[in-house]
């Protein structure tokens, strides 16, 4: 009796000490076996109530794998593993375990993992209890290709609003939701709600109206899923591991160049490292190298490196790495001249360079590579690839090698390497979309496709955003009529159309794919639409214009100042590019609109110049205007750092000379822009209320000087371009403008020339009643009748007339665009552009198409 009570006591004391005891009753704990290579992890709840949505993560030694999953599945980033449930066993009911259906897998290599937690905590229950779920929570459930969130509201309160980010393995995607809606940037997804689900009760989950969407591979997992910018599973976030191994490869007198392992661990991919000099934040990186410059020669330093995540949590430092630098006074014989600079590859923003390796007494320690005088980087080895340039540019590059003690050689022979242009080969065709021709003139993004002219575009130019007058940023989200009066100078102030733009449904005979919009979606309307556009034609850039004759009111507001332009410019590349529309109607939200739009196209209408009235125009105007294109060009290249993906930067330019001298440098705005749209119309016309040139008809887009132009200066779109070319803008940078619309005039008197530079009465009427004088192409051959079409083969220009007294009108036709194709292609200019499609039932653009063949 004594002796059973003794072992009994001992038992017990066993267990006591085996439970720490600051465990928690009610945590997950998990139990590793090892049978062969295969790992077998049994999850138990001790607790009285069930526990849901558990993921379990441990390490495994440097090139050992986790793979053959079974009842869960595996994601190894580099020696971390983290394992997610399968649904039937991501509930572990109370005092039970998830036997017989344990997660197993296989491993390259018999080993232990270690480091094991279970949301969040130690497997084997010791440590610290972790912290309480999040308010939400989402499980991801897979069938087939066909991938589902359920989110959970575990608070006691309803929760109203809510979005799911994750990554996806390189090349694969997300599409057809339900439920919500679907926007994906390379491989990072962002998943919205539908405004059904977007208020989830306390206690409850989204089911059975559970966000879902089809992946373009079934074997594809989601990973680092996000909801509302929590982990999905409820857990804080973990900081990645300290970088490995930090050493110094090569040291100067002034220079030490670093390199350490990857990080691995934590909850977030690694985007960065910053090398640390001492305390002192020497450099960021996004690789496992970096140099350090302007240090002493002769000088002991410490390094230490730490990585940052995408959510910026720093690692723990490396491990300190001492290094002194050199001292200048052991050498000082340059090395030699590095020979035969050549250029390995070109595109429209990137020059690859090689070389001759230098020779050095003491050894090379690296190369400077000069753009003009100018120090463009510096590299270890004998080839570099510089980037951030513009497209159809001329730069000279010339290498110098340094030595151990920074001992510079002289430069190579100069090497000059012209960038491609943003086509590659070909020619531009550049088209207008308007945001309001879904209304009377019932052209709709489908219409690009059901008239063949999508296929035959290389941009698309999405018209237009606005200008918000208080904050001078983007303006998006609002809908708002203008006024009636086209001269009203407050048209454009505050106005905008969200419901165009991503809130209005669009049916299945308006929609590119044949399928119609719920009304549930997360992005509706013309974004849409151009989102299944650039599906079905991927090689289609499409841009957003931004200003147009409307809404050019407040550049030179946001161009005034460094910080205005910075404030303008990211707001306009945090909605458009990156695609955070404002919430409207239930559409938009964070990344609601990312990866519709390639670039940004400006439409300022025009700095330093009259435009449209009640247009502020300033003094710097010019100047500012060159500033806040490279302010374009420079957060544009930033995002390219991060994303990989070049954005282009393309402008509406005047045909005027006096307004070019008013508001443009053209020689520095090239150095920035990707392409000059150059205006080929409007050269003549009678406006919409007269007040334009009401009582003389005139070509509106001659190709040549007309000798019987009666006015003092004499527009063309030769002249035009010549403005570009005399100073020296390349000619691969340059589109000229087609008009796929009339202007018109009435009571026109004959004159002996049929119409042209005879005097008129006023505008004729226009397609539109509040747009007098103009027509689209199409409308105003089927609503002009007796308009005979003549052509003026000298200036090279098309006209109609009615007869005597009757209307006259100025348009481009087949004939013109053609005529004007072949003077470009003389001219080995970079294409064409197009105001605006909706004037085109497919012949026009299909004339240009062959044209430029």
């Amino acid at each position: 009796m004594r002796r059973f009570s003794l072992v009994v006591l001992l038992a017990l004391v066993a267990t006591a000490l085996a439970i720490p005891a600051n465990a928690a009753a009610a945590r997950l704990t998990a139990a590793f076996t090892l049978t062969g290579n295969q790992g077998k992890y049994v999850v138990t709840n001790p607790g009285t109530t069930a526990i849901s949505n558990w993921s379990l993560e441990f390490d495994l030694p440097s090139g050992v794998t986790a793979s053959s999953p079974q009842h869960v599945t595996i994601n190894q980033s580099g020696t971390h593993v983290r394992l997610t449930p399968a649904f039937y066993i991501a509930t572990v009911k109370a005092n039970g375990n998830t036997e017989p259906y344990s997660p197993t897998f296989n491993l390259s290599s018999a080993v232990q993992p270690t480091n094991c937690t279970i949301n969040g905590a130690n497997c084997d229950g010791s440590g610290d209890d972790p912290p309480p779920p999040a308010a939400l929570s989402a499980t991801y459930l897979a069938s087939g290709s066909r991938g589902t969130y359920v989110v959970s509201n575990n608070s006691t309160t309803a929760l109203n609003g809510w979005s799911i980010t994750f990554d996806l393995p390189a090349g694969v995607t997300a599409s057809a939701a339900d439920n919500g809606a679907i926007s994906q940037s390379g491989t990072h997804v962002t998943l919205n709600p539908a405004y059904y689900n977007t208020t989830i009760g306390a206690g409850r989950t989204t089911d059975p109206y559970s966000p879902s969407f089809t992946l373009s591979s079934a074997s594809a997992t989601p990973s680092n899923c996000r909801v509302n910018d929590v982990r999905c599973d409820g857990r804080p976030d973990t900081a990645p591991g300290a970088p490995g191994n930090l050493r110094s490869t090569v040291k100067t007198t002034k220079t030490v160049s670093l390199a350490w392992d990857a990080s691995t661990g934590g909850s977030l991919p690694v985007v960065a490292y910053q090398i640390f000099q001492g305390s002192t934040l020497a450099l960021e990186v996004a690789d496992t190298s970096a140099t350090v410059t302007g240090l002493t020669p002769n000088t002991d330093y410490s390094f230490t490196v730490k990585a940052k995540d995408r959510k910026g949590n720093l690692s723990p430092a490396s491990a300190a790495l001492s290094v002194k630098t050199s001292n200048p006074s052991d050498d000082t014989a340059p090395p030699s001249v590095p020979g035969n600079l050549r250029s390995t590859a070109t595109g429209p923003a990137e020059v690859s360079l090689a070389w001759n390796a230098s020779t050095d007494n003491t050894g090379v320690a690296g190369y400077d590579i000069y753009n003009g005088s100018t120090l463009a980087l510096s590299v270890l080895g004998t080839s570099a690839k510089v980037t951030g340039l513009s497209p159809s540019t001329e730069y000279t590059f010339t290498v110098r090698a340094r030595d151990l003690y920074d001992n510079v050689s002289a430069a190579s022979a100069p090497l000059k390497v012209s960038t491609t242009d943003v086509i590659g080969s070909g020619y531009a065709r550049v088209g207008y979309f308007v945001q309001w021709g879904i209304y009377g003139r019932q052209y709709f993004v489908k219409n690009l496709d059901t008239t063949g002219v999508a296929a035959k575009l290389t941009h698309l130019n999405y018209a237009f955003a606005n200008i918000d007058p208080q904050n001078l940023t983007c303006l998006q989200g609002v809908t708002r009529g203008t006024t009636q009066n086209p001269q009203d100078p407050s048209q454009g102030d505050g106005a905008g159309d969200a419901d165009a733009d991503y809130g209005r449904p669009m049916s299945a005979a308006q929609s590119v794919d044949g399928q119609g919009d719920t009304g549930w979606e997360g992005l509706r309307g013309n974004y849409n639409q151009l989102k299944k556009l650039k599906v079905k034609y991927p090689n289609l850039k499409i841009l957003i214009s931004i200003g147009g004759w409307t809404y050019s009111k407040y550049f030179s507001d946001v161009a005034a100042t460094d910080a205005s332009r910075k404030k303008f410019v990211a707001s306009c590349i945090d909605t458009y590019i990156k695609g955070n529309l404002p919430v409207y109607n239930a559409a938009g939200g964070p990344g609601s609109a990312a990866g519709i739009f390639d670039g940004i196209d400006l439409d300022w209408e025009w700095p330093g110049a009259e435009g449209h009235a009640g247009n502020h125009i300033g003094a710097n105007d010019k100047a500012n205007n060159t500033l806040l294109i490279a302010e374009f060009r420079k957060q544009l290249d930033e995002l390219t750092k991060t994303t990989g993906k070049r954005y282009q930067l393309t402008a509406f330019t005047p045909a005027d000379p006096a307004k070019i001298a008013a508001g443009w440098d053209l020689p520095e705005v090239a150095k920035s822009l990707d392409i000059f749209n150059v205006q080929g119309y409007d050269f003549h016309g009678a406006g919409s209320d007269n007040s334009w040139e009401p009582n003389r008809t005139g070509h509106q887009g001659n190709l040549y000087a007309d000798a019987d132009d009666p006015y003092n200066f004499h527009f063309s779109v030769e002249n035009a371009v010549n403005e570009y070319l005399k100073v020296g803008v390349n000619p691969r940078k340059i589109t000229i403008g087609l008009a796929y619309y009339g202007r018109g005039w009435q009571g026109v008197a004959d004159g002996g020339k049929s119409g042209e530079w005879q005097s008129a009465t006023g505008a004729a009427p226009g397609q539109f009643q509040e747009e007098a004088g103009t027509r689209g192409y199409s409308n105003l051959l089927a609503s002009v009748p007796n308009c005979t079409v003549k052509h003026d083969t000298v200036a090279v220009a098309t006209y109609c007339y009615t007869g005597n007294g009757g209307q006259w009108w100025t348009f481009d036709d087949v004939w013109a665009i053609q005529q004007k194709a072949a003077w470009l292609r003389s001219k080995n200019l970079l294409g064409a552009m197009i105001w605006e499609m909706s004037g085109d039932p497919g012949t026009l653009t299909t004339a240009l198409d062959a044209a430029l063949k």
